[in-house]
């Protein structure tokens, strides 16, 4: 699979009831239909061949050979196609009736799996007609032509790192489906032929379960019910299809459609299996399953044709302005409740912050403010410091002073500039020279002063940096790096800027809230290097290390999915594909790549602070790496 990406379909053809014929043409549109898409594997409905709701016709010998048949016809129709189809027909083996799925593949069928639970109970009564497939082992037999076929519930079919496994309707709704154990045996595609019936609400019931089975088996979850042609004599189909991937629902039809439908979107294998290498659990549970059989059969190409899976170029924000608020307020609470829980430990009464008006240090001031309204400490105890120096400029410093006057927070000024010189000349620096050492010796100064304060006070010195700078290594190593405390060290940068926002909508006065959306508006610099004659910043950090956008997005797919740089600008490219050029992200994934690698040591000396999302880069916890680790493998 190219970039472990594989096109997949589920589909509901038009269906006349126990019309066999009828049903194997449109079933054959169907696949068609996928295959212009350049989908590699079709689910198909429940018993599609015949129709779901045969009732005892089931019984009948001649719709069962014109099964027969349809199957034999269908194999043919497969050949020199490159795509695995799935189709429900009813299968008599040794005087017993099962309810199955079909594999078919280039005229050929790779197996045969049965329904292993038979409902029988409300509006279904199938064991009047159906065997449960669930006490059958693993077996091969013969249908027509076809010899030594397996049959079984504990098969996965495999091509390459795609594995496919599957059940029937029913089979899903148990307590313990099988696509649990198919999943734990290696299947990363689950396939479902259904035949579920509408109630009111039924639908979003079974789109939750549909999305919790994927997400607790870590797969991709193809699902395919009958729809509305088959009988309504007592209950309806609707011809629900989902195609769901780890927990998300990638794309899901309107139901009740009156003609041929299928659905198709791009599953990232890569993504699913990372996740499973990662989760120590799932592996664990795996150890167990040893009577599961691998059918290998192979795609003629890894052509997915066009990409029509939605990239989000912002993963870290949640989709929507409710679901952001709801994020915002939780993030929030999180972090001013690991900070109160510091506090209370230590029997601290008061905290030091250093405050410049950048997006940083406003969020971590705003949770000091949050943390001291739970605790029913004054806010006075809060010591905001403010350091000018050679490159702060008025708009940054009076957003600063401002914010602290309005919320009566104990604000202290010092001018690091003197004691910045007076450094330069014990170091013999020249401070007309604007290197490296120049722009640290001011953060230096600055953490120091903040250090000595809280130890004066007998308080918390509170650290603000975020996730994308510590990815990137993006401050200084004993200073600015360095803290009692920090409460933004698992927030990505694009992330903050809606925090602020939440606050500024939501948690303070009018007054407060002008000031923040200000600072929102102030472009992100470390304000280390002169401001120019017009007094404003010069030293804009997305100019230097790269728009943070874009590194967050690295970040996101780098931790989540162990994605390579192939796959990175693969999926960056796609994603901003209408804001920089292919040139512009291959130029910042190599910075971000290179920094990410070499700024470890960094990381392994950083204070404690909450882990909020999913990615964080704590060396205690969910990064352990060397610092002498080499880039070049991975750029």
């Amino acid at each position: 699979m190219k970039l472990g990406f594989i096109k997949v379909s589920a589909a509901c053809p038009v269906t006349n009831v126990a019309d066999v014929n009828f049903n194997l043409n449109k079933i054959k549109e169907c696949i068609s239909i996928a295959l212009n898409e350049n989908s590699k594997f079709i689910q198909l409905p429940e018993l599609a061949i015949t129709s779901y709701t045969c009732a005892d016709l089931f019984l009948n010998k001649r719709l069962l050979d014109k099964s027969q048949d349809a199957i034999e016809d269908l194999c043919n129709f497969s050949k020199n196609k490159d795509i695995l189809i799935s189709v429900g027909v009813p299968l008599l083996h040794n005087n017993s009736l099962y309810n199955c799925l079909f594999l078919l593949f280039n005229g050929n069928i790779l197996g045969i799996v049965p329904k292993n639970f038979i409902p029988n109970y409300s509006e279904f009564y199938e064991k009047r007609w159906f065997t449960p497939g669930i006490n059958l082992k693993n077996q091969h037999i013969n249908f027509g032509n076809h010899k030594n076929i397996p049959f079984g519930s504990k098969f996965i079919f495999s091509s390459g790192i795609a594995k496919f496994g599957f059940e029937v309707c029913e089979d899903l709704w148990t307590t313990i489906p099988p696509s649990s154990y198919l999943a734990l045996a290696g299947a990363n595609i689950i396939g479902n032929g259904s035949a579920s019936n509408e109630l009111v609400s039924k639908a979003n019931y079974r789109r939750s379960i549909i999305n919790g089975q994927s997400a607790r088996a870590l797969c991709a979850y193809v699902y395919s019910s009958s729809g509305v042609f088959e009988s309504s004599t007592d209950v309806l189909f609707s011809g629900h299809l989902l195609i769901s991937e780890n927990g998300s629902t990638l794309v899901e039809n309107n139901r009740f459609q009156r003609e041929n439908e299928v659905i198709t979107n791009i599953i990232d294998l890569d993504k699913l299996n990372a996740e499973r290498l990662r989760n120590i659990s799932f592996r664990d549970a795996s150890l167990n399953l040893m009577d599961f059989e691998e059918i290998n059969f192979s795609f003629s190409n890894d052509n997915i044709g066009e990409f029509n899976r939605i990239i989000n170029k912002h993963p870290f924000i949640p989709y929507g302005e409710d679901k952001r608020e709801e994020t915002c307020k939780e993030i929030f609470n999180i972090q001013s409740a690991a900070l109160a829980k510091r506090l209370e430990h230590t029997n601290t009464k008061k905290v030091v912050i250093g405050i410049s008006g950048g997006l940083d240090s406003t969020l971590a001031f705003l949770v000091l403010v949050k943390t001291f309204k739970l605790l029913n400490l004054p806010l006075h105890n809060i010591v905001t410091v403010t350091m000018p120096g050679f490159g702060t400029t008025d708009r940054t410093y009076v957003n600063a002073v401002n914010l602290c006057k309005l919320l009566n927070t104990d604000l202290r000024e010092i001018n690091i500039v003197e004691a910045a010189l007076q450094h330069f000349k014990d170091i013999n620096h020249d401070p007309n020279v604007h290197d490296i050492t120049y722009e640290n010796v001011q953060a230096r100064e600055r953490t120091q002063i903040l250090m000595d304060i809280a130890n004066k006070e007998g308080g918390l010195s509170i650290g603000t940096g975020d996730l994308s700078e510590i990815a990137l290594g993006w401050s200084t190593y004993n200073g600015d790096h360095m803290s009692m405390y920090s409460v933004n060290c698992s927030i990505p940068k694009t992330l903050i800027r809606y925090l602020v926002k939440y606050v500024a909508e939501n948690e303070v006065n009018s007054e407060v809230s002008d000031i923040l959306l200000d600072i929102l508006d102030t472009p992100v610099s470390p304000e280390l290097l002169p401001k120019n004659e017009k007094g404003e910043i010069t030293q804009k950090t997305e100019d230097l290390v790269g728009p943070y956008e874009l590194h967050d997005f690295f970040l996101y797919y780098f931790m989540k999915q162990g994605a390579s740089k192939e796959k990175l600008f693969f999926l960056a490219k796609t994603a901003f594909k209408n804001d920089y050029t292919e040139e512009t992200i291959e130029k910042w994934l190599n910075k971000f790549i290179t920094r990410f690698i070499t700024q470890q040591f960094k990381r392994s000396a950083i204070p404690d602070g909450p882990k909020v999302g999913t990615i964080s880069l704590s060396p205690r916890g969910d990064l352990r790496m060397s610092s002498d680790t080499s880039f070049n493998s991975f750029i």
